[in-house]
């Protein structure tokens, strides 16, 4: 490493991570009087979460708070008394302070009035700012002292000082370990570790999955929407899950709204059994016995794909897709091609990689954590966010979760340092 500068300073508190959950840590804890300072190892905080604002920022959801804590799977239990603390109603409410508006959509999605995450961003840090946060860019924590001092390594230009803080109590928010490029890339797992916690492995959620496509197919239909299907998967126990929505056929394989909110089953088949099988359902809105009324009407001159597109208005993607993963046995025989048509199975033996996904899953495990998510080993020291082990399917549930426990963090730190001041 280059010439470093050793640097000593001391606020009140240290919130190492700039997303969604760390900036909550910190408002909630300089709201309470607190000199709070903000480390983060980019150039400026809440770049995951612009980039996630570029396609409209789905801030939260809609639905009834019980419905929305069931989205959380086996992390439900964990996450609930968090959510009922900050429930997306009071996330709404928060955003509205900021100035603001919000609108749900026809799915029940929450966004932004101007779709845009850049305002709500702006708005948040001013209100930051006049609460005297103090921040710190391009600063990777990378450990502790062997006095318990927080390392740092501030990267400037080719100028690079290693810093030691120390702090009276700290609120980690690191993320996961996707987009790295913006800052989440899961170094924190080895420091935690060395300290004994337990962290269980990450791994990408909300993910694609490849799919040995021809050449023909990848060259033709790379890229182009699977639209109106029903995806099923079945998970670990037998339970068979189903989304009806759409995917996209990618180069590598498969991907898409209705993919994401099945790979966490899809994921943890794979895992356990080296392969998963997702069906897919092309045509959800027919019975098969209307398929097959519809199959044995004469063909006359049309070759059988023209005769799917004109019979069942099935489009060329799905007649492609429909050849390419079944035997010309099944296309003689109308019984099998209208079932096939509403089970089309994919096998599935890789998801892609975690650098790729849109969150992760794995982190913290609940037992390491205190109710208002301390480190049980590490007294003062605070988690939040992705960072903890839970994951959750897109539609505003992860940024809701990664807010929630963020303010509970900050509501943890306050009632320490009431505990611990003399």
């Amino acid at each position: 490493m280059p010439d470093s500068i050793p640097s000593f300073n001391e606020p009140r508190v240290a919130v190492i991570g700039g997303g969604p959950a760390g900036l909550m840590a910190a408002e909630t804890i300089a709201a309470a009087g607190h000199k709070v300072a903000l480390y983060d190892a980019m150039p400026s905080v809440g770049r995951k979460f612009l980039l996630a604002g570029v396609g409209g920022m789905n801030i939260t959801h809609s639905e009834p708070h019980e419905k929305l804590l069931t989205r959380y799977s086996k992390s439900s239990a964990f996450l609930k008394p968090y959510l009922d603390n900050f429930s997306s109603q009071a996330l709404c409410d928060w955003i509205h302070g900021l100035g603001i508006n919000t609108f749900v959509g026809s799915s029940g999605r929450v966004f932004p009035t101007d779709m845009k995450a850049a305002p709500l961003l702006r708005a948040w840090l001013h209100r930051l700012r006049e609460l005297d946060v103090e921040f710190y860019p391009r600063h990777r924590w990378v450990g502790w002292t062997d006095e318990g001092g927080l390392k740092l390594v501030e990267q400037k230009n080719n100028f690079i000082a290693e810093k030691i803080i120390t702090a009276d109590a700290v609120v980690l928010a690191l993320g996961g370990a996707s987009w790295q490029r913006l800052g989440s890339d899961g170094a924190w797992v080895n420091l935690l570790r060395e300290k004994n916690i337990h962290v269980s492995n990450l791994l990408p959620s909300n993910c694609g999955f490849d799919v040995d496509w021809s050449d023909k197919f990848q060259s033709e239909f790379a890229g182009a929407p699977l639209q109106t299907v029903r995806l099923m998967a079945t998970d670990s126990l037998g339970v068979k899950h189903s989304i009806r929505g759409e995917a996209t056929i990618a180069k590598t394989g498969i991907e898409g709204t209705s993919v994401y909110a099945l790979s966490a089953k899809l994921r943890d088949s794979i895992l356990a059994k080296g392969f998963a099988e997702l069906i897919v359902d092309l045509l959800p809105d027919l019975t098969t016995e209307k398929i097959l009324a519809q199959l044995n009407k004469p063909r006359g001159k049309n070759s059988i794909s023209n005769f799917l597109r004109k019979q069942l208005n099935l489009p060329a993607v799905k007649v492609a897709l429909l050849r390419e993963l079944t035997p010309m046995s099944i296309w003689q025989d109308n019984l099998q091609l209208a079932n096939t048509l509403k089970n089309l199975s994919l096998k599935l033996k890789v998801f892609r990689p975690i650098d790729e996904a849109i969150s992760t899953a794995g982190g913290i495990k609940a037992n390491e954590l205190t109710p208002l998510l301390m480190l049980k080993n590490i007294p003062g020291v605070y988690c939040a966010g992705e960072m903890l082990d839970w994951e959750a399917p897109t539609g505003g549930y992860l940024l809701t979760a990664c807010f929630a426990t963020g303010r509970v963090a900050g509501q943890g730190v306050i009632n320490y340092l009431q505990r611990n001041t003399v």
